[in-house]
């Protein structure tokens, strides 16, 4: 397995980048006109409550002690071997809401998959380490308690948006059977437009908020990690997103790669951060099409 990383200096420009031109990288909202993300965020919103009153499902089930440790499971419309979708939301670790993504079940229960939306505690409440944590105990659940609703254990494919596909990453890094779980839990994953070395995030205005240190870097960076689930990682990223997230995909991607299994970066032609990540609440989408076709599928 293939670990290589090669972190800059601290206070040396990153990857040829200052912080300025880090700042700009990674704000995703200059990036995307403002009336364009509101109309958006406004439409996931309405999606979103349309999809709870619409679909039959079980909402805010615990998985852990803490408030902020629940998740939602929305029925498939009629089960397709019990494939299970689990989604993690983005938003920089510290902001949005499982509810503001029920719309995601829209794009798979019409396929026959159980789709679970989860929510976890946000920085500053929590730690990097405590979030990441609370993700294991929701998966962990889904595992042990999915076949409840129609799902089959085996048959667990994550996904994951920009924060979420940080997580995705974090949870194909774990160490499964010190749970009592499968050492091979997922059936696949897919990090959307994903984060998966936080050096350039500690560097950038994002650290003004999530505070991480050098340890917090080197511990929760899948690109320093060794990868413990074998199975295939797509590595969607808008091609309107910016180098630095292309890069991202691409450092995991090199460090992931091995004989089996290679990770794919795929560059989605016209998407923006967003766009891309609202696909996946249109059963005819690219996004939904591509999980279907290649991770649904038993172990």
């Amino acid at each position: 397995m293939n670990h290589r990383h090669d972190p800059a200096p601290l206070g040396l420009p990153y990857h040829g980048l200052d912080r300025a031109a880090l700042d700009g990288e990674y704000d995703n909202r200059k990036k995307v006109d403002a009336a364009e993300l509101a109309a958006m965020t406004e439409r996931g919103a309405q999606r979103s409550d349309a999809a709870r009153r619409k679909r039959k499902c079980d909402l805010d089930v615990a998985y852990g002690p803490s408030a902020a440790e629940r998740l939602d499971v929305f029925a498939a419309d009629s089960p397709n071997r019990g494939s299970v979708e689990v989604f993690f939301h983005g938003g920089y670790w510290w902001s949005r809401n499982k509810r503001d993504f029920s719309f995601i079940a829209d794009g798979f229960a019409p396929h026959g998959v159980t789709t679970v939306i989860v929510g976890y505690g946000l920085i500053p409440t929590v730690t990097m380490g405590e979030l990441v944590e609370q993700c294991r105990r929701a998966l962990e659940w889904v595992a042990r308690h999915i076949g409840r609703y129609g799902g089959d254990p085996q048959r667990i494919h994550v996904c994951g948006h920009s924060a979420g596909g940080h997580i995705v990453a974090m949870m194909m890094a774990t160490d499964w059977t010190a749970r009592g779980l499968p050492a091979q839990l997922l059936s696949g994953a897919c990090g959307i437009s994903g984060l998966y070395d936080l050096e350039p995030i500690r560097l950038c205005f994002l650290n003004d908020t999530l505070r991480l240190s050098d340890d917090d870097v080197a511990r929760y960076s899948p690109v320093r990690l060794p990868r413990t689930q074998q199975c295939l990682l797509r590595l969607p990223v808008g091609g309107l997103e910016g180098a630095e997230y292309l890069r991202q995909s691409k450092a995991l991607a090199t460090t992931w790669a091995e004989a089996i299994d290679d990770p794919e970066v795929i560059v989605v032609p016209g998407a923006n951060h967003y766009s891309i990540r609202d696909e996946l609440g249109d059963p005819r989408s690219r996004m939904v099409e591509m999980v279907l076709r290649d991770r649904l599928g038993a172990r």
